[in-house]
């Protein structure tokens, strides 16, 4: 009796939900922890647009991802992205570099301005550079079930000829059929026999509902590589592949190592962080903050390591210092209570690490708004002896002034978390805020205290500010 042959599922998750939803550097790093749970074969990022963001994401990323290959494309039009894209990928357990090309003649001329002959010269240059660094390098043609046959057995025959061990089709546009598609491979397969020499893959869109039968219509016509994501309805579906290939594998000759145990609940996770990312920025009580966060408490019979760890969940990377501070006060605050939140901690992670001179000091600022007109705020501060000012609308009192204040320092930062709680009773209670900022790839947050919700905000946002610009003179 043969055995079965493996179908590697790679999973597309991240790249397809970006597309939809906008994730944060943290949401990022979770969503491909969970996905390496699952025991798929590998992993894909997104290529590194901005240098230094999407280099540290990527080195994150192979850092929380355990088992599974990581694999990020690199760009064909730029000498420098293979080399760039190594370094922050080759860390991780089996880093995987891909050669992302449009091949149809359409796309080709639209999206890269390029003629047949000049596109294999360029597959042929990046897939040997690629090829030089690592041997785990995929080649992926995109909108290939458009193509001239021709074209594509030349662009396919030139990419594994220069070292590609892993070809990738892609119906992109996500209109063929399963007897189509069976045609199609079968036709390829017998003008390029070089395809049986390296690992087939396969990737559809889910435009007429028609990935997952696509993907065994492939798999049958000797395709042993699968994209699939767990977005919904966008392309070849995860759970219902890895199903799919456990209940029917035997009578198609295939297994896969990705187990069905875990799938609802992990897809489930998944789509959680994807749906939830679009409140990212929203204000989040007391009481939905302290049950979203109740099932992971510290106590004072918790080890700094364990404070560390819980720190890292929370996104932030703190120094051997600032690591020393928060322990102290740690120890302090829980030798008052039977236990720390999540949501505590980042606020003495706030309070305590990384307290810089302010180079954004001197804040003065009025705020207009009601029920009948829009939210306006003015500021006035001082950038160590400069006076700035700025005036902007914004979606509610604590939006305008946060816009204020970018047009005052002339700089955009993204706001990853944004969080109120009331610290005392009564009518003139005074408020905390934690306001969380991310620059370049890395968490800063800030804390402000004050009878005035709105003046807690802008301090805590003028805190985080200045940590920012403190490491950046300090450079």
């Amino acid at each position: 009796m043969n055995r079965p042959e493996l179908v590697n599922v790679c999973d597309c998750t991240l790249p397809e939900a970006e597309n939809h939803f906008q994730l944060s550097f943290k949401e990022k790093i979770e969503l491909c922890r969970l996905i390496d749970k699952l025991g798929v074969s590998s992993i894909d990022l997104s290529p590194i647009r901005q240098k230094k963001i999407d280099r540290l994401l990527v080195k994150s990323i192979c850092s929380a991802v355990k088992n599974a290959s990581v694999a990020v494309p690199v760009s064909i039009t730029d000498d420098e992205s293979v080399r760039i894209t190594w370094e922050a990928l080759k860390e991780a357990v089996n880093p995987r570099l891909q050669v992302v090309v449009p091949v149809s003649s359409v796309q080709m001329e639209y999206l890269l301005h390029m003629k047949t002959e000049a596109m294999i010269r360029t597959v042929t240059k990046a897939v040997t550079a690629c090829r030089e660094l690592t041997a785990n390098v995929e080649f992926i043609a995109q909108d290939a079930t458009r193509s001239d046959p021709a074209f594509l057995v030349k662009v396919l025959s030139a990419a594994i000829e220069a070292g590609a061990g892993a070809v990738t089709l892609c119906d992109t546009a996500g209109t063929m059929m399963p007897d189509e598609i069976a045609a199609w491979l079968e036709n390829l397969k017998k003008d390029l026999p070089a395809l049986e020499n390296v690992t087939m893959g396969f990737f559809c869109s889910g435009e007429l509902n028609m990935a997952d039968a696509n993907a065994v219509s492939a798999i049958r016509s000797g395709v042993r590589e699968i994209k699939a994501t767990t977005c919904s309805g966008t392309a070849i579906s995860l759970p219902n592949i890895v199903r799919l290939l456990n209940i029917k594998g035997g009578s198609l000759g295939v297994c896969t190592k990705v187990g069905v145990e875990q799938i609802r609940r992990i897809t489930g996770q998944v789509g959680m962080i994807c749906q939830s990312s679009g409140k990212k920025h929203d204000i989040i009580s007391g009481f939905e903050e302290e049950n979203k966060d109740s099932d992971y408490v510290l106590s004072i019979h918790d080890s700094i390591e364990a404070v560390m760890h819980a720190a890292e969940k929370l996104g932030y990377d703190l120094n051997a210092d600032d690591q020393q501070k928060v322990w102290k006060c740690f120890c302090q605050t829980a030798e008052k209570k039977d236990h720390i939140t999540l949501r505590e901690l980042e606020a003495i992670i706030a309070a305590e690490a990384m307290q810089v001179p302010p180079a954004y000091h001197d804040v003065l600022y009025t705020i207009s708004t009601g029920n009948q007109i829009g939210a306006m705020a003015h500021m006035k501060l001082k950038f160590h002896d400069q006076e700035i000012a700025g005036t902007a609308s914004g979606d509610g009192a604590i939006d305008a002034a946060f816009n204020s204040i970018e047009q005052a320092t002339g700089r955009h930062f993204e706001l990853d978390d944004f969080q109120i709680q009331s610290v005392t009773r009564g009518r003139e209670a005074m408020g905390e805020t934690i306001v969380r900022l991310r620059w370049e790839g890395k968490l800063y947050s800030g804390r402000g205290i004050s009878t005035d919700i709105v003046g807690a905000g802008i301090m805590a946002y003028i805190n985080a500010v200045n940590k920012i610009v403190y490491e950046e003179e300090e450079a």
